[in-house]
């Protein structure tokens, strides 16, 4: 009787190291902060053909590498009323990726005397393929996606933008 309950109690103990020992492992998250926009200056795009107003944004601007670098990314979107101002430090050909961007922009690139020079339209979150400006340019602005339809935008419309 002695050697049954020393055998019931290993197989228990037995059955009991195997239930504990496959406990899914709970799963790690870890949690970022969410990064908020921040308004520091204002931007306005005009119609190419007339002194018409297609556009005011409150920009976030992006000058040094660090900020040019991140962008957009670990942000969970903005406003329509938004957008970043990507400003280098010479005009050049220039090339954006999605990379961490968690949200569809269109991306437009300007040139050195502030007209609209080309698009980038409804660029597709964490897609890291490069998108290249086409032309050398100066300033990239990001918005939401489907504003540059939603707004009329073309290449030959112009900006201006100043800081808070």
């Amino acid at each position: 009787m002695l050697k049954a309950t020393l055998k019931s109690w290993f197989v228990l103990i037995f059955i009991a190291i195997l239930l504990f020992s496959c406990k899914e492992e709970s799963k790690k998250t870890i949690a970022t902060e969410s990064i908020d926009f921040t308004h520091e200056g204002d931007l306005t795009i005009f119609s190419s053909t007339s002194d018409i107003i297609k556009a005011k944004f409150n920009i976030e601007f992006a000058e040094s590498d660090y900020e040019t670098q991140t962008g957009l990314m670990y942000r969970k979107g903005m406003d329509n009323n938004q957008g970043m101002l990507f400003i280098f430090p010479n005009e050049r050909m220039h090339s954006f990726y999605m990379k961490n961007t968690e949200f569809p922009l269109d991306i437009i690139y300007i040139k050195e005397n502030l007209k609209i020079a080309s698009f980038q339209e409804n660029a597709q979150p964490l897609n890291e393929a490069g998108l290249s400006s086409q032309v050398p340019i100066k300033y990239v602005l990001e918005v939401n996606a489907g504003l540059v339809q939603e707004l009329g935008l073309s290449t030959g419309d112009s900006i201006n933008f100043n800081r808070k």
